[in-house]
């Protein structure tokens, strides 16, 4: 509890003092708070698990001598042409109209680079976004803003969106200052005037109506295109082996921790789960259906280091994909617009009013003299390097595992740091045995049995 040295002040843990200037807002404005990035607050995440490194009891691989492979095969289910990716990063869908063109572009550029797929997000796709990705996965959204079939033909792979990270049940946000001639004329929308997106998609209610939608997608595209489904991680367990069920080649399910470019504050903070908890959800029900690695899960929300990759790798996943960061590795919050941060009433490293298109690097607006700021061959290369170096950590802890593939990490490979993260990646506390810890979840079972009795 923070005090004042001089006045012997408390400060309340209910009431903080971003709390009271928050009431404080909401009484001024009557509105609230809308914003982009992700959670801000502390929930259990791959930092609180470690990895085993190979000893006596397993042997490492020699980082320059011996081959730690980290392609991966995506949509090998139904598709008669999967997508097939060198690294198991992808980039997550991000719209144009949330960013701007050349950062579009840049996105396609970075991925490309390295072997990689990038995703058009909602509005539709831009001309300069399927001329420099080499792999682009088409998003149909509940907003079926910029659809039309042969965009879809045009794609590599489609991702039903059911569902994102940040705001699992909620639509998007696009305000008026971000709808330029240009987004207004893609998406068929009056220009300048605030848009929120439908939070589900209006031909269908339920799996069962999805499953016709996919079947519907499939002979648009003549069985060629993989068809991802999205989902926010809430009901992970039920969602992943309905949308199973419903014939999805891949699932995406994306953590509380992902981003988004607006939406309610208090849904960003207090819809969802962490991203750690919802895989072993995922992979358990994958598992029982019998098709774990054949559909594959890519996993998304607060992907930052080559060691996340591992991790989720070693949970179940069979690829990542990020947002928020390849925005930042192109440039965004970067500390020479310092400056220009604060005259906005921000700072490097903590801007966030992506709604609010005044970017100064011009990722994150509709400004035409702000985007012109931003170089998309640089952001490109930025981007691709940053990708290498996520590879090329998580390849590292492989090897020190004594993986020849980053497929091969395993939760045996890891230990918990918390009884939280333990219980939620369901692998053993460090320094435990996990018979030892089943032992220790039987004893508390059995003690809260008998209080209740």
């Amino acid at each position: 509890m923070a005090t004042d040295a001089g006045w012997g002040l408390r400060e309340s843990y209910l009431y903080d003092r971003r709390v009271i200037a928050e009431i404080q807002r909401a009484a001024r404005e009557g509105i609230y708070d809308i914003r982009g990035f992700g959670a801000k607050r502390k929930v259990p995440h791959f930092d609180d698990l470690l990895f085993l490194g190979a000893s006596v009891s397993r042997y490492p691989l020699e980082g320059y001598r011996e081959r730690c492979a980290t392609d991966v095969v995506l949509g090998t289910r139904f598709a008669k042409r999967p997508l097939e990716l060198a690294i198991p990063v992808t980039i997550a869908g991000m719209s144009f109209g949330a960013l701007s063109g050349p950062a579009k572009e840049a996105l396609g550029r970075g991925a490309s680079e390295v072997g990689t797929s990038t995703t058009t997000g909602d509005g539709g796709m831009t001309p300069e976004e399927r001329e420099h990705s080499t792999l682009l996965v088409y998003q149909l959204l509940p907003s079926r803003y910029g659809m039309n079939p042969d965009d879809l033909r045009r794609a590599d792979a489609i991702e039903v969106v059911v569902g994102q990270g940040a705001k699992p049940g909620g639509g998007g946000m696009l305000l008026g200052h971000k709808i330029s001639d240009r987004v207004a004329a893609m998406r068929n929308l009056p220009k300048g005037i605030d848009q929120r997106s439908a939070s589900r998609h209006p031909d269908w209610t339920g799996p069962d109506d999805l499953e016709i939608k996919l079947q519907e997608l499939r002979e648009i595209t003549d069985w060629q295109k993989p068809v991802f489904v999205k989902i926010g991680a809430s009901r992970t367990y039920y969602d992943t082996q309905l949308a199973v069920k419903a014939g999805a080649d891949v699932i995406v399910l994306d953590g509380m921790q992902g981003g988004t470019a607006a939406t309610q504050d208090v849904f960003i903070e207090h819809a969802g789960i962490p991203t750690l908890a919802a895989i072993p959800l995922a992979v358990e029900a994958l598992q029982e259906l019998g098709m774990h690695r054949q559909v594959q899960l890519v996993v998304s929300g607060g992907i930052r280091t080559g060691a996340d990759v591992a991790k989720a790798l070693a949970l179940g996943a069979d690829a990542v994909s990020i947002g928020v960061a390849a925005l930042i590795a192109m440039g965004d919050n970067a500390p020479e617009h310092d400056e220009d941060y604060r005259a906005l009433g921000s700072a490097a490293g903590f801007y966030d009013d992506w709604q609010a298109g005044r970017d100064p690097t011009g990722i994150s607006t509709q400004d035409a003299d702000l985007a012109a700021r931003f170089d998309p061959e640089l952001g490109g290369r930025r981007l691709a390097n940053y990708l290498r170096v996520l590879t090329l950590e998580a390849q590292t802890l492989a090897r020190a595992c004594g993986k020849s593939h980053v497929h091969n990490l395993e939760p045996e490979d890891l230990v918990a740091l918390t009884i939280e993260a333990s219980l939620m990646a369901r692998v053993p506390l460090a320094g435990m045995q996990q018979g030892l810890l089943d032992e220790l979840a039987d004893r508390v079972a059995v003690r809260l049995a008998e209080q209740t009795s």
